[in-house]
């Protein structure tokens, strides 16, 4: 069954990575969790679409610091997103919960040095991302 909108009435028991869809970093990392998220937990959106228009306040959509992580409806911002979304995923990456011993403010300092440079770094897209057919499954767009 293809993923869309209408499995929104249930949002709250789902985790969804928000993520820009124009940001190659972003997708690039949409790639590395799809690789290793083996028990398919993870359903993706842009925060350029419509999903994120009805989950997420306009001030979140228009940061566009990189991503938004929904986990069973509680949201998760900058480094706390990218901590707790690996450590859903799979075995060995939950080692990346060792992370939150860092306290946040030097954790998102960090994450905004890179989401202030990823442009710069990795490139930008024209348009979002658009899934391949096997994707689209996990997509809610």
């Amino acid at each position: 069954m293809r993923a869309d909108i209408n499995h929104l009435n249930n949002s709250g028991d789902l985790y969804i990575v928000f993520f820009d869809g124009v940001c190659n970093l972003c997708n690039r990392s949409i790639d590395f969790l799809m690789r290793h998220d083996k028990h398919h937990l993870l359903f993706f959106a842009p925060l350029q679409g419509a999903t994120a228009a009805k989950i997420l306040s306009v001030d979140l959509i228009t940061d566009f610091s990189g991503f938004i992580y929904s986990r069973k409806g509680k949201l998760y911002h900058k480094s706390s997103a990218a901590i707790m979304v690996c450590g859903d995923i799979n075995g060995w990456m939950k080692l990346f919960y060792v992370f939150f011993l860092v306290p946040r403010f030097m954790r998102d300092a960090i994450y905004n040095f890179v989401a202030r440079n990823r442009f710069r770094w990795y490139g930008k897209r024209d348009a979002c991302r658009l899934p391949s057919v096997a994707e689209r499954t996990y997509f809610l767009e």
